[in-house]
């Protein structure tokens, strides 16, 4: 996804090579990471593909199979990874990782810590902010979870700029190590208080902490802790509304006072030869926009705080 190079720079190919990791976009709510092998061939729907056929094109390339069937080869960017990734817990998606990123003040070159990792989605968005030259250290107490992270991370060429570790946040605290380097602190526990006297420990002066909580009972009981040593506490909660966009036809049109337009009956709009150029224009394709019949709601609370300067 970011291969850096000896000399830390982003040096993203946009040429598909043997090796590669792509997202096959099969259609709009079907997609899966493909590892591209020359000799190997995806299987599905729409009909057999050979990964050969694939190596040499860009990104983004609509490739046919035999039987004349088609898919997109996408990038894997953060956030699509975001949407194929392995399930190993709850994830993070993309309206809060954006949040979290923007809030937490995350640029290239910052060193951040994370507990737990989980699925590694927010990881691989916090890798990408930090690039080339920062650093992401998160930890898990899970070490399978840990173990297939480190497997994904390699997979997405971020192993770099990510470093995995095994270790109970929530009872040891994170590494002495870090004791003021850390820029930004993200936290999703389920008992966040008990990790945040040693976040206060890594943080930078003026560093920023955000914690990750389901329930607003632990909100509640984070933010207690935090107003001891750390300032500018706030909480959100993220509810993203999703809208379709589609190219379709309007059968007719009737107007009202409020300007609102319906469709005909069929026979009525049938009845004599001269409603037929009204018919060419009502028939005719128009973009439509209307809410996702699968609209997500809440996900989790992301509480920020500031840890306070010393006077």
């Amino acid at each position: 996804m970011l291969p850096i190079d000896p000399a830390k720079k982003l040096s993203f190919t946009r040429c598909i090579q043997d090796g590669d990791l792509v997202i096959v976009y099969e259609r709009y709510d079907n997609m899966k990471a493909v590892k591209v092998c020359e000799g190997s061939v995806l299987e599905n729907r729409f009909g057999v593909f050979k990964h050969s056929d694939w190596i040499g094109k860009q990104f983004g390339s609509k490739v046919f199979s035999s039987k004349g069937g088609f898919v997109y080869l996408l990038a894997p960017t953060a956030e699509l990874w975001t949407l194929v990734l392995s399930h190993r817990t709850q994830i993070l998606y993309i309206a809060d990782i954006s949040f979290v990123i923007m809030y937490l003040e995350i640029v290239p070159g910052c060193l951040v810590l994370e507990s737990g990792t989980g699925s590694g989605s927010l990881t691989t968005s916090l890798a990408r902010a930090v690039a080339p030259k920062g650093h992401v250290y998160t930890f898990d107490f899970h070490e399978q979870r840990a173990a297939s992270a480190r497997e994904d991370f390699e997979k997405t060429g971020i192993s770099n700029m990510v470093t995995v570790g095994v270790r109970d946040i929530q009872g040891e605290g994170f590494p002495d190590e870090f004791a003021g380097r850390a820029d930004s602190v993200f936290l999703d526990l389920p008992q966040p208080w008990l990790a945040i006297p040693s976040v206060e420990k890594m943080l930078k002066q003026d560093g920023v902490i955000c914690s990750f909580s389901p329930c607003i009972e632990q909100v509640q009981r984070a933010s207690e802790t935090l107003r001891t040593k750390f300032t500018d506490v706030r909480t959100f909660e993220i509810l993203l509304r999703t809208y379709e966009v589609r190219e379709g036809k309007l059968d007719g049109f009737q107007g009202n006072e409020g300007g609102s337009i319906g469709s005909l009956p069929f026979k009525r709009r049938q009845r004599s030869s001269e409603a037929s150029n009204e018919q060419e224009t009502t028939s005719a394709p128009i973009v439509m926009a209307r809410p996702c019949s699968e609209a997500k709601g809440h996900t989790g609370y992301l509480t920020f705080a500031r840890l306070k300067c010393l006077s």
